[in-house]
C-alpha cells in the first residue's frame, strides 16, 4: 500500500513550510490628511487664543506690584487654605463612597453613581441654590443645624469649603471608583480568607493598591476646589477676607481695576498647568 504522493504532501503542508499571514499594513504617522488637518488647527487655535491674549495682555511691568497687594495674598491664602480643606473632606468621604460603589452591589448603583456624578454636570450656580435649600438657615437641615447646635454655614468660610466639597468631589470618586475597578480583588479576598476583616484588608491591602488613584484624585479636586467660583458666590457670598476666593476676587477686580483682574488669572492658570504637570504621567501613555 502505498502512501500519499510527494506532490500530495507539499499540496497539504505547503510544501513543508508553514502558510504565511498576510502583513498588517502599519498605520503611519505622517502627514495628516487635509479634512482633518485644518480643523485639528483651528481647534487648537480656538483652546490657545485665549490663553495666548492672556499672557499678551499681561501688564508685567506692574505685576511685582498686582501680585504683592493686600487684597491679592488675603484670597490666595483663603482660596489654598479653603480648596486644601474641601479636598480634606472629598477623600474623607469620597474614598468610602468610590469604593461602595466599586466593591459592592446593592440595588441602585447605577442611579446612586448618577447621582454621585451630578454636580460635574450641574450648572455651579444651580449647585449653590441647592446647598442654600439645604444647608441654609431656612434650609431642610440648616434649620436644625442652626436650632440644635447654632451652626451657620451660608456666607462663612465654613460654606466656601462645604461649595468647594460639593463640586470637587465627583472628580475624587470618579478618579479612585476607576482604579478600584481596575485594581485585583483577588488580594482583598486572600487578606480576608487568612482572617482580617474587610476594613483591614482595605487599610493594609488596597488603600496601597489605589493610593496613585487617590493621589489623581485629589489633586483633581484640590484644582477644581480652588477654581470654585458659582456654588461659592451663590452659597457663601464675596465678602474679603472671610468667603473673597481668588476666583471671586478675578470677578470683583474686573469691574473695576483689568491689570489686577488679568495678574490674578495668570495665577490661577499657572496653578492649572502646575496640576497637569503634576498629572502627566498619569494620563500620557508611552507612543
Amino acid at each position: 500500500m502505498t502512501g500519499p504522493s510527494d506532490a500530495a504532501v507539499d499540496t497539504l503542508t505547503g510544501g513543508g513550510r508553514r502558510p504565511r499571514r498576510p502583513r498588517r499594513r502599519a498605520v503611519g504617522r505622517g502627514l495628516a490628511p487635509l479634512p482633518l488637518l485644518l480643523p485639528a488647527l483651528l481647534g487648537l487655535a480656538f483652546l490657545l487664543l485665549p490663553l495666548f491674549a492672556l499672557l499678551v495682555r499681561a501688564p508685567w511691568h506692574s505685576l511685582p506690584d498686582q501680585l504683592t497687594s493686600p487684597g491679592v495674598w488675603e484670597a490666595l491664602r483663603l482660596s489654598l487654605v479653603t480648596a486644601t480643606a474641601a479636598t480634606a473632606v472629598a477623600l474623607v468621604l469620597g474614598v468610602p463612597l468610590a469604593w461602595l460603589l466599586a466593591r459592592t452591589e446593592f440595588p441602585g448603583r447605577g442611579l446612586v453613581r448618577a447621582l454621585v456624578t451630578l454636580p460635574l454636570v450641574l450648572p455651579p450656580v444651580v449647585g449653590g441654590v441647592a446647598l442654600l435649600l439645604a444647608l441654609g438657615r431656612n434650609g431642610v437641615v440648616g434649620r436644625w443645624l442652626d436650632d440644635a447646635f447654632g451652626i451657620t454655614l451660608p456666607f462663612t468660610t465654613t460654606g466656601v469649603i462645604v461649595a468647594e466639597a460639593f463640586v470637587a468631589m465627583p472628580f475624587l470618586v470618579i478618579s479612585v471608583e476607576g482604579t478600584l475597578r481596575a485594581a485585583d480583588p483577588r488580594y482583598e479576598e486572600a487578606a480576608t480568607t487568612l482572617g482580617a476583616s474587610r476594613f483591614t484588608a482595605f487599610r493594609r491591602v488596597t488603600l496601597p493598591l489605589i493610593a496613585p488613584g487617590i493621589a489623581a484624585g485629589a489633586v483633581l479636586a484640590w484644582a477644581r476646589a480652588l477654581g470654585e467660583f458659582g456654588a461659592t458666590i451663590t452659597f457663601a457670598g464675596n465678602f474679603p477676607g472671610r468667603t473673597q476666593t481668588m476666583p471671586l476676587a478675578v470677578y470683583l477686580a474686573l469691574q473695576s481695576d483689568p491689570a489686577a483682574a488679568i495678574a490674578l488669572s495668570l495665577v490661577l492658570l499657572a496653578v492649572s498647568i502646575a496640576v497637569l504637570a503634576g498629572l502627566r504621567d498619569r494620563w500620557m501613555t508611552t507612543p
